[in-house]
């Protein structure tokens, strides 16, 4: 019988692991302090399901050919863990974006018929979901000599907002980091390359006006998603979303970045204390995650066809919203690896439709409602 070894019970975890201890699979959950591990399951027990403090050498020892191991650890950990299933003869799952390190195991993963399945959560994960859906809709309308604007655009934000405009369920170093990386993405035809700090722009959903700005390198999605090559490409962006009045309560952090000096790391460790104490997510506040993805269609100048997905959810507690959306699309995608329905390989979120199908029904089982007009 296939064990799923779900590693890492933080915040982001708990609703997947409940339903995939729901389900009766033989689960075990490691966490470094094993009291999260135990509590992640104690809605439930029977003799399959365990809960185990995280080590290297035991987890090596446990897993057997077959097994699906889930890495909810952090980034610089998945390749580590991926090796390990290679060696184990394993599955691996994670809902992180999908590193080259691990792109170049793919001809030892197909030779082993193993499936190493990455981007199935949020961001990534539901927003490649909706723009393979968006672009097979429109290649099937046959059009021809079209120029296509896409924006993906998702955040998570507090449901009540703070003076930060902005909350933390852990330390603020990251998020602070990430705004001084290069973004590229196309607008009016053009590439561009940005400071994500630098290029913060207005943007509504559904008459509600938010703070957007680009987000990683949006280029090689042109191709993941398929796009036509005959399509010419007046923008392309995967950025991320703030609340309205973001920047301006930012403004001091930009300025730190900007005129960023030698001891920038000191400066960002400080600062990054000092925002923790008062912007963090207390255990009963309610989050909020918002996810657009638009494709339009040009001719002539006239938009010709326009479609978009949209999700806003809310929750709190153990039942964060962005809880939610990560991990029960992450469990979703163990699903798929237990009944065989994805090729063998290295591979992001599934494009396949009846793949897509069914990552909706599990999150509409959970009633997370996806908008679509």
């Amino acid at each position: 019988m296939t064990t799923i070894h779900w590693l890492g019970a933080g915040l982001s975890s708990i609703p997947g692991i409940r339903r995939i201890a729901s389900k009766k699979n033989k689960l075990t959950v490691w966490n470094r302090t094993l009291s999260k591990a135990q509590q992640s399951i104690n809605h439930i027990s029977y003799e399959n399901l365990k809960a185990k403090k995280f080590d290297y050498e035991k987890i090596k020892q446990e897993i057997k050919a077959n097994d699906i191991i889930v890495s909810q650890l952090p980034a610089n950990m998945h390749l580590e863990i991926a090796k390990i299933c290679l060696d184990k003869n394993c599955h691996f799952i994670s809902s992180s974006y999908l590193s080259d390190e691990i792109k170049e195991l793919n001809k030892e993963v197909n030779e082993k018929k193993l499936i190493f399945l990455n981007e199935v959560g949020l961001d990534p994960g539901i927003d490649h979901f909706f723009s393979h859906l968006l672009v097979k809709e429109l290649k099937s309308l046959k059009f021809k000599d079209i120029s296509v604007s896409y924006r993906s655009y998702c955040g998570g934000i507090p449901s009540i907002p703070n003076d930060l405009k902005y909350k933390f369920s852990w330390s603020p170093v990251g998020v602070i980091k990430a705004l001084n990386n290069i973004s590229k993405f196309i607008e009016n035809y053009e590439e561009r390359s940005v400071v994500p700090f630098k290029n913060i722009n207005s943007y509504m959903i559904k008459n509600e006006i938010f703070e957007a700005y680009p987000n990683r390198n949006s280029l090689p999605y042109i191709n993941e998603y398929n796009f036509d090559k005959k399509w010419r490409i007046k923008d392309f962006v995967r950025g991320t979303l703030r609340l309205k009045g973001w920047g301006n309560a930012w403004k001091n952090i930009f300025q730190m970045l900007e005129n960023s000096s030698n001891n920038l790391e000191e400066l960002i460790t400080k600062k990054s204390d000092e925002l923790i104490i008062n912007n963090k997510y207390k255990e009963d506040d309610e989050d909020r995650v918002v996810l657009s993805v638009e494709l339009d269609a040009i001719k002539d100048n006239k938009k010709v066809w326009s479609k978009s997905f949209h999700l806003d959810e809310k929750g709190s507690g153990e039942n964060t919203a962005m809880a939610k959306l990560v991990s029960l699309t992450l469990s979703a995608g163990i699903d798929l690896i237990i009944e065989n329905n994805l090729q063998t390989g290295v591979q992001g979120a599934p494009s396949n439709k009846i793949a897509i199908e069914y990552f909706f029904k599990v999150l509409s089982d959970h009633l997370i409602k996806i908008n679509y007009k």
